[in-house]
């Protein structure tokens, strides 16, 4: 990120509450999170760090706020009515909810990707991947050329679309579709890339490749992914917390850590009932 987006500030609590060396190098630091629309409150006291370069899965059962707390990582959930939170997120210890910060710029460095694959329809498959550049200036032909090869392939495209870059987005499948959005999403060069529910809407072989993209990309970017699979789950991350909703129906963190840990020897029984199947 540039410079006037970040702020010194020190390392966060761990998930726990207690300082650790995971809070110190954590590219995302969630403190005392709270989150509303008008009155009610759908994410309660949420403190959690994620890790650079690793895949964190947020799991939980339907309802319990994780699509809300993973667009409070990049401010997508402004856009609903009425819609507040209370606490810090830091991103490389810089609050993204500072006054000063430009929530559409911010997501330049956060980009995401949704449960349904969303190609702008009135767009080639090549001026979908270009849109974020071309909306902060960048216009050279040669590069942005370049840009689109490097995130197709990136994204696992490249060799099923080079020949039909003219053609419109929604010619493709919808594996490929949500192919295409990744690319999009990663055009921009983010350093994070959250992604809600992005197979659910497809076939087991379309998953698959979303799958093995996420496995691939998680050299280069930091992923957060909200899943209904624990399968799914299990396969892509290297943490997981589990989410879950309190009598008011918050959303609250149970626990976090380590994914074969949690899934394994979790060490909060409302995790083991969840993950082996007997809630949810």
């Amino acid at each position: 990120m540039e410079t006037d987006v970040r702020v010194i500030d020190s390392p966060g609590p761990s998930a726990t509450g207690e300082p650790s060396s995971e809070a110190e190098s954590a590219k995302i630091d969630i403190r005392d999170l709270n989150v509303y629309y008008g009155g009610f409150r759908a994410v309660k006291d949420v403190t959690v760090s994620v890790r650079p370069k690793a895949v964190t899965a947020i799991i939980g059962p339907s309802g319990c706020g994780k699509s809300t707390f993973l667009r409070t990582l990049n401010r997508m959930h402004e856009l609903a009515p009425r819609a507040r939170v209370e606490g810090k997120v830091l991103l490389d210890g810089a609050d993204i909810y500072d006054p000063s910060v430009d929530p559409v710029r911010l997501r330049r460095f956060i980009g995401m990707v949704f449960q349904r694959p969303n190609p702008f329809p009135t767009m080639s498959i090549y001026d979908n991947v270009v849109a974020g550049l071309k909306l902060v200036g960048r216009t050279s032909r040669s590069d942005l050329d370049g840009i689109v090869e490097r995130s197709l392939r990136r994204a696992a495209l490249w060799d099923e679309v080079k020949d039909k870059l003219k053609q419109s987005g929604t010619s493709l499948s919808g594996g490929q579709q949500q192919r295409l959005c990744i690319a999009r999403a990663i055009a921009v060069d983010p350093e994070v890339v959250l992604m809600d529910e992005p197979a659910s809407a497809l076939d087991p072989v379309a998953t698959l490749r979303i799958e093995e993209l996420i496995a691939e990309l998680r050299a280069n970017y930091t992923i957060v992914i909200v899943t209904h699979n624990m399968q799914q789950a299990g396969r892509v991350s290297d943490e997981t917390a589990f989410f879950s909703m309190d009598e008011d129906r918050a959303g609250y963190l149970v626990e976090f850590g380590p994914t074969r840990e949690i899934f394994t020897n979790p060490h909060e029984r409302l995790t083991e009932d969840y993950v082996s199947g007997r809630f949810g």
